[in-house]
């Protein structure tokens, strides 16, 4: 059984897939407490993988299946995964903070470091390479991300509802990009277009 917080389906809204449509498995609790997580970690129901799998197969034109959180590398393994494929005949990424090692059979992996954030540095990252890194940013030091091997390399703004806040931190992000090139510049259009 797993403690599942909602399913649902959307475009994804950030970083190299953006605007792809997706299943959206989002698990409740993380070992992190960033102050900026949208994730209601109290909130969700016990769900069996086969129940999982009913909800996802509700969409059966969709592709992906984007395994976030929370942090799904708490609760999943290699027979969840590859069970959860058999079921939904689907590929399947994940969205992490990067602090547990992944099985192998994650068709894309979507690594955010929390570390410059408060309750960001509780544990240590160990993955060293991903398919997407995507840095939440807020004026931090970027040389810290060098180690890590990947092909895009995506800055976000972090978001904030005051709006005069959110827009300094859009600027500096954008500057960061400009400054950075080998970074690209990714925005929640979710949130532009107001949708999940």
């Amino acid at each position: 059984m797993y403690r599942i917080n909602e399913i649902f389906c959307s475009l994804q809204g950030e970083g190299f897939h953006s605007g792809t449509p997706s299943v959206f498995v989002r698990f409740s609790g993380c070992n992190l407490r960033c102050h900026f997580c949208d994730t209601r970690h109290q909130e969700g129901k016990m769900m069996s993988l086969q129940t999982i799998a009913d909800e996802v197969n509700r969409y059966p034109e969709v592709r992906w299946i984007i395994l976030t959180g929370g942090e799904p590398s708490l609760y999943i393994d290699e027979e969840f995964l590859s069970e959860l494929k058999q079921k939904t005949d689907k590929k399947i990424a994940i969205e992490t903070n990067g602090t547990r090692q992944l099985p192998a059979a994650i068709d894309w992996v979507t690594f955010s470091p929390k570390m410059a954030f408060p309750g960001g540095d509780l544990e240590l990252c160990v993955l060293s390479r991903c398919d997407e890194l995507k840095v939440v940013y807020c004026g931090q030091d970027l040389d810290q991300y060098e180690g890590i091997q990947t092909e895009n390399r995506f800055l976000q703004p972090c978001y904030s509802e005051n709006e005069s806040e959110y827009q300094e931190n859009l600027k500096a992000c954008i500057n960061a990009v400009m400054l950075n090139p080998q970074w690209r510049l990714s925005l929640q259009i979710h949130r532009i277009l107001g949708i999940r």
